[in-house]
């Protein structure tokens, strides 16, 4: 962290470019997308998508057309395919950049048909997630207007699997024959679809008879396994940490933040680390987080407040001290999967958390 901040995200770009060059080993000649919507699952979409690009990664995937915007200037040159946007929006400056389209609604396909502005567009359809992605009773109209339309290349087909992070489901089997019949459909109406796409992290390392010609990939790319209980060897990028402020005693009876909710029970040593619900920490983490510090992972105790949590340090017998560093999840700390477990909640939403004041700081990789 910088002398100037308490609080901070640490990025190890090591680990997604050995993350990057995994998968992009398993899956062989199928082209990998790399998923860097929420700005890079808060990781910092331009910085590791250069790392991505070096390392094996083919194309990107981004949610909204500003993602997509802002990765493009970043400096990415490969493909970027954006996957939620409106029919009221501009889509003058995105596909200026050369932004693929997904078509998600026979709404959306009619706009960009109306627009008659050159677009690659990839089709979204549903395949059983419903949610966004075209119906099948609309398919063959979606496909018949794209088609016609001598403005628009059709890259491919693509759907989003419900339960891939449960390989034995069914629903996984079901979509997949749904998805087959969709590119037969699109095929024997005259489209070419050459590169359609399937699987998310979890099917990408569950299900290679589901990788078709691209597999898009999020949470993997950032370390996390999308399948409890498996190891790929796969590296967490991300800690979260922050430097301790105040180390104070307290004795038995006392009260530690507001509402007093916990109260020691013997004497004891409290630390204050400059982290609240504005920088992203819930107050529903109250008891249930570990901080990481020296190694050894301490309770945090009373509310999560705005600004600050307090962690019991029992006896204090390893002499924490004021301007040491504090993990709350990562390298020395709860790992992302554990405080999952611990708050209920899955790990996606983890790294997703550190907000408000929270600095990003990177380690590894090339320095630029």
């Amino acid at each position: 962290m910088s002398p100037m901040d308490l609080l901070a995200t640490r990025i190890d770009l090591d680990a997604i470019a050995h993350n990057t060059r995994l998968l992009k080993e398993l899956v062989g000649d199928t082209q990998l997308m790399a998923v860097v919507k929420a700005d890079g699952y808060g990781h910092g979409a331009g910085r590791v998508a250069e790392v991505m690009a070096a390392n094996g990664a083919d194309s990107f995937g981004v949610a909204t057309l500003r993602e997509a915007v802002e990765l493009r200037e970043s400096g990415v040159g490969k493909p970027i395919l954006a996957w939620i946007w409106s029919p009221e929006q501009d889509l003058v400056e995105a596909l200026a950049l050369r932004v693929q389209l997904g078509v998600p609604s026979l709404r959306h396909a009619q706009a960009l048909v109306d627009a008659a502005v050159p677009a690659r567009v990839t089709v979204k359809v549903d395949t059983g997630l419903h949610r966004s992605g075209v119906d099948e009773t609309d398919w063959a109209e979606v496909f018949t207007l794209l088609r016609d339309a001598e403005h628009l290349t059709v890259t491919g087909l693509f759907s989003h699997l419900a339960c891939a992070d449960e390989p034995e489901h069914p629903a996984n089997d079901e979509q997949a024959a749904a998805f087959r019949r969709a590119i037969d459909l699109a095929r024997g109406m005259g489209l070419d679809v050459p590169v359609n796409h399937l699987c998310n992290s979890p099917g990408t390392l569950t299900r290679p008879d589901l990788h078709h010609q691209l597999v898009r990939v999020g949470l993997a790319m950032y370390g996390l396994e999308p399948v409890a209980g498996l190891d790929h060897g796969l590296k967490p990028a991300m800690s979260w940490v922050g430097r301790i402020t105040v180390v104070k005693p307290i004795q038995p009876g006392e009260s530690t933040s507001y509402g007093h909710t916990w109260t020691a029970t013997e004497p004891g040593w409290l630390a204050v680390v400059p982290a609240g619900y504005a920088d992203g920490v819930p107050r529903s983490w109250q008891g249930k987080l570990s901080v990481g510090i020296g190694g050894k992972l301490y309770p945090q105790v009373g509310r999560v407040c705005m600004d600050q949590i307090v962690v019991d340090l029992g006896a204090n017998e390893f002499g924490v001290s004021p301007g040491d560093e504090a993990v709350l999840f990562g390298e020395g700390g709860m790992s992302a999967d554990e405080l999952a477990a611990a708050t209920g909640t899955i790990n996606y939403e983890i790294i997703c958390t550190p907000a408000g004041r929270t600095a990003r700081v990177y380690e590894g990789g090339v320095q630029l």
